[in-house]
């Protein structure tokens, strides 16, 4: 388990660019082995700390656990890198965000969001409560500032600061993290700071996004139950905010796609996928479609 490693900055707009841009022309740009990193990234210290947690929490670039450190794209990293290296497309942000949110070793708290707790409508308190909980049944302690700082990270990561602040926010402004676009959590009432996860826009979701997330969950199974994607932990249902009809709206798109083959018996509603195809296929494939 990992917590606020992020040092309270979530990702700005551009970041991940730079990070991949500058790691690609030099493999230990964050150690400063050629130069100050400060200079080079044209960020602070801690923001150059942030970044380079970033990057490995999304699954663009990879260390290696031991020896002389050094940084270097992820496969997936580099077919982002060249296919949509300034992270424009909303798919890249579902891609990202996926690999956020199943990564409990590196964003426990970004995990525990959408995975363990089930809230819908909740308060900091709620959510520090119940992460602290799940913390102490795994063995471990972790001070309230850090859960507080992790929790307002990820509100800054998914509701954008025009929401919150509307009057002293600049529509334009490029503080925001892309992930807002992705609509994912949202204000209930700003007085108490109650918020909610809300169901993205079917439009906002290629199908081939939540194919990537359920053939990289279902570990070679060809034959999966409808209710797991929608239920098991770190599937599309639950990483995605997905209600049953728009869960069901894209199975029907990925049907009609010749991805998987739709079966609906008596009290069992599965899946078969019937073309071979891995996570990083699907994400190959999509921005196949979207270039052509």
């Amino acid at each position: 388990m990992r917590f606020r490693a992020h040092e309270t900055f979530f990702i700005r707009k551009g970041w991940l660019y730079k990070g991949m841009k500058n790691v690609v022309n030099n493999t230990t740009v964050f150690m400063g082995n050629k130069g100050n990193p400060m200079d080079i990234l044209g960020i602070g210290a801690n923001m150059v700390k942030s970044l380079r947690y970033w990057l490995q929490a999304v699954k663009l670039t990879t260390e290696p656990p031991q020896g002389k450190k050094y940084q270097t794209l992820t496969p997936f990293g580099e077919i982002v890198y060249k296919n949509d290296k300034y992270i424009e497309e909303i798919g890249t942000l579902w891609f990202l965000h996926y690999n956020l949110a199943t990564n409990e070793s590196d964003a426990t708290a970004w995990y525990y969001f959408f995975n363990e707790f089930n809230r819908s409508e909740f308060t900091r308190e709620d959510y520090v409560k119940q992460l602290n909980t799940y913390i102490m049944l795994k063995g471990s302690e972790v001070s309230e500032r850090s859960l507080d700082d992790d929790f307002n990270c990820i509100i800054s990561t998914y509701v954008p600061r025009i929401k919150s602040n509307p009057g002293k926010v600049h529509p334009e402004s490029n503080i925001d993290c892309p992930f807002g676009e992705l609509s994912l959590v949202d204000i209930v009432n700003k007085k108490t700071k109650t918020y909610k996860k809300s169901v993205p826009k079917l439009d906002s979701i290629d199908p081939l996004v939540i194919l990537a997330a359920i053939v990289d969950q279902a570990a070679g199974n060809t034959q999966i139950k409808i209710s797991s994607i929608q239920n098991d932990k770190c599937n599309a249902g639950k990483v995605f905010n997905l209600d049953i009809i728009t869960l069901t709206s894209l199975l029907n798109k990925l049907e009609h796609m010749g991805y998987i083959k739709v079966i609906r018996t008596a009290g069992l509603d599965y899946i078969d996928i019937i073309r071979e195809i891995d996570f990083l296929g699907c994400v190959r494939e999509y921005y196949a479609r979207i270039n052509k």
